[in-house]
């Protein structure tokens, strides 16, 4: 054990080099090195249909050993529908004290910004996010912006069935607003587009995009606070742990604000790393390689 906390406080601020990736029997074989958690929740938690009982497990041994877990999503909604959804899926509440979701940036950046007229693509289940705003939902051309949550119908349709939308609404000038940055996850064994698939094209066909959510500073600067709240004081980044299966989302932003990173691999990257339940040590070090990040430990999936 004191060799592989070794190793892990070798990574904790050394750059990524050759070395294989180190995989951790568990959380906590790392656990008592922190303070506090910032949990993604798709991919790690749950799969869109069921919840991931040895991962509610081990962040609930966690909290119970004294620490705080803050669950942090690129949800499109505010963080109060997704309390619900959690207890529906099966996520036992002893797991998390808060959850933090990109929804929450997206509406405090429309209230900062003051808009009041706004365009909406996504799904009728994201409008709680203009609830008790003042914000009205109007078409194209009375619009100042456009807010996108997701796709209308995320089941059938794909980016392509946009484009001709796209192009009438660049031409209008409207920026896109996307409130949820990733651009596939998980529900069951499936793979369904979100709305940074739709940012995406929207930005390589010309229009201005602001994107919110994972990777950017804003929900991390407020997953912290609240992580600060939840342990009665303010926690040094030192003192948290990132756990996510995303590497463009979660390792990325995680890493980006110099806080240590706990990669799961069985998540949406699995198909890139051979076995889900037994991924190729060198696969993932590759591809971390290839992505400029350094992690402190790897897991297929988060266990105790």
């Amino acid at each position: 054990m004191d060799m592989l906390l070794d190793a892990v406080a070798r990574r904790r601020y050394a750059p990524f080099m050759s070395e294989t990736v180190t995989f951790i029997p568990g959380l906590s074989a790392i656990a008592e090195r922190y303070r506090g958690i910032l949990c993604d929740v798709w991919g790690v938690v749950h799969n869109g249909e069921n919840a991931f009982f040895p991962a509610c497990e081990a962040l609930a041994a966690f909290r119970a050993a004294g620490g705080n877990v803050v669950l942090l999503t690129n949800a499109p909604r505010p963080s109060g529908p997704i309390y619900a959804q959690l207890d529906e899926l099966g996520v036992r509440r002893d797991a998390y004290d808060a959850v933090v979701t990109s929804g929450d940036a997206t509406r405090a950046m429309l209230l900062e910004r003051g808009y009041t007229r706004i365009h909406h693509i996504g799904p009728e289940r994201d409008l709680t996010l203009y609830e008790d705003t003042g914000i009205r939902l109007v078409e194209p051309e009375e619009a100042e912006v456009i807010v996108c949550t997701g796709f209308f119908d995320d089941e059938t349709e794909t980016p392509e069935d946009y484009h001709d939308r796209f192009r009438a609404l660049i031409d209008r000038g409207l920026p896109f607003i996307c409130a949820n940055p990733d651009i596939v996850v998980e529900r069951g064994t499936r793979l369904i587009w979100c709305a940074g698939a739709l940012a995406r094209d929207y930005g390589a066909m010309g229009g201005d995009v602001v994107i919110l959510g994972k990777p950017h500073a804003p929900i991390y600067a407020a997953a912290l606070a609240r992580l600060g709240k939840e342990a009665g004081g303010p926690l040094e980044k030192s003192d948290v742990l990132a756990i996510g299966d995303g590497l463009k989302t979660d390792v990325t932003g995680a890493v980006g604000q110099g806080i240590d990173t706990l990669f799961i691999t069985a998540g949406i990257h699995a198909a890139d790393f051979g076995d889900a339940e037994r991924p190729d040590p060198d696969k993932v070090t590759a591809r971390l390689a290839e992505e400029k990040l350094a992690v402190v430990g790897a897991l297929p999936r988060l266990r105790w």
